[in-house]
């Protein structure tokens, strides 16, 4: 899964790191989401070629400790937060 381009991001990518598409190097550089045409911050998970998102359902939480989360339908448009050749200056 390290053949992607470095300006794209990969079609389906997960904050969870139980989940095979958890990839931390790419979520450490930032990735933006537009769902329907609104920004959000609150993506758990999303899949561009499907056209969904899983968002946080407010604080409840699953029986594994996990948030609850749903699954939205609709437009998503994702992108990198950084330039794959900058490095975060401290």
């Amino acid at each position: 899964m390290t053949d992607t381009p470095l300006d794209t991001p990969p079609d389906r990518l997960s904050n969870d790191p139980r989940s095979k598409f958890h990839r931390p190097a790419l979520l450490e550089r930032g990735i933006g989401i537009r769902f329907n045409g609104i920004e959000r911050t609150n993506v758990e998970e999303y899949c561009i070629s499907e056209g969904w998102v899983r968002v946080q359902v407010g604080r409840a939480l699953d029986r594994r400790g996990m948030p609850m989360t749903m699954k939205l339908k609709g437009t998503v448009e994702a992108w990198f937060l950084d330039n794959a050749g900058e490095t975060a200056a401290d």
